[in-house]
């Protein structure tokens, strides 16, 4: 018989020892839940991209409410689907706007969640683009004005962080100075720092129904080449005053959140295991190739491995489920 120095496989021999030695742990308070919120009642109902996902009634948002409390997610992050869009995306910071709305009606049902409005204007532009455009191009300055007025609307209906998604230069540092202007100083803000114009957004944009309408969005979301790139993007947001930085989407980018991990140790970071991600998983699922609880864990606590202090997932209510349940207490 060999003799072999050093037996690994005794630190996996029972579920209570792999569970004492167990390096990373999923709780449902490493979750933000993303909620679509419809201004039309017309508009609401379930979303057929994103199986279980459902854009709400901006007015009834009771039972969704206590589900997310039950589960013990502690924040949410609010996307609007506007009655009307226009070129200049005027929804976006109208006071009674479907999102600013949706704020005032969630601080009163649940004053102690946590509440992050997304900060772009795709969903509000008639043309679906995340900026004001001059031809068919998008104009970076000009935008950073129409997120303010967004930001301090949001701010002003309950927002506890707001969450500039557009990938805007300079739009932390606008969006800093006019909270802090018009006294919302205690206001966080998440920066989509490092966002990919990736493939992975399809039944994102169907359930925001914010497909542009022309072009593309390569001249201002990141080239999924790059990775050093995304240090200059995070230590360009983090300078300005971000708060917590977030990488978009996380599976195809665990090595850009390791990496970020790195070397902004002190920095919170973010993932949003997006739409493409999560329809993926269902959609395997559905055809009986994967079990669809052990694998959403398992791609979870990827995200969380590799550095993400919290995820953006439409797995949250589920995943919940799952790890209150102790369904998966042996592995996850």
């Amino acid at each position: 018989m060999p003799t072999i120095a050093r037996r690994l496989r005794r630190r996996r021999q029972t579920p209570a020892i792999r569970a004492m030695l167990r390096e990373t742990r999923l709780t449902p308070s490493d979750f933000i839940y993303p909620i679509f919120v419809a201004d039309a009642p017309k508009d609401a109902g379930p979303v057929s991209s994103m199986p279980g996902v459902v854009r709400y009634d901006v007015d009834r948002l009771e039972g969704l409410v206590e589900r997310i409390q039950s589960a013990r997610i502690p924040a949410v992050m609010l996307f609007g689907i506007p009655a009307k869009k226009d070129a200049e995306g005027t929804q976006a910071w109208a006071e009674d706007g479907v999102v600013s709305r949706a704020l005032r009606r969630l601080k009163s049902l649940a004053p102690r969640l946590t509440l992050i409005a997304d900060v772009c204007l795709c969903e509000y532009t008639s043309h679906g683009h995340c900026g004001h455009v001059h031809g068919e191009r998008i104009e970076n300055d000009s935008t950073l004005d129409a997120l303010q007025r967004a930001s301090i609307t949001y701010a002003a209906a309950g927002a506890d962080i707001v969450a500039p998604s557009g990938m805007m230069d300079g739009m932390v540092a606008a969006i800093r100075a006019a909270l802090d202007e018009n006294k919302h100083v205690d206001t966080g803000i998440l920066s989509y720092s490092v966002k990919y114009a990736s493939s992975f957004y399809g039944p994102f944009r169907d359930a925001a129904d914010c497909a542009p309408q022309f072009g593309d969005r390569r001249s201002h979301q990141m080239d999924p080449a790059n990775a050093r790139e995304a240090l200059a993007e995070a230590e360009q947001d983090i300078t300005e005053g971000a708060d917590a930085i977030m990488v978009k989407p996380a599976l195809s980018y665990l090595d850009v959140i390791a990496r970020l991990r790195r070397n902004f140790e002190s920095t919170p970071i973010a993932a949003y295991q997006v739409s493409g991600e999560y329809s993926m998983i269902k959609a395997a699922a559905a055809s009986g190739w994967i079990d669809e609880k052990n694998v959403a864990l398992e791609s979870l606590l990827s995200i969380k491995r590799a550095g993400a202090d919290t995820i953006i997932t439409y797995y949250a209510l589920e995943a919940a489920k799952w790890l209150a349940e102790g369904l998966a207490n042996d592995e996850y």
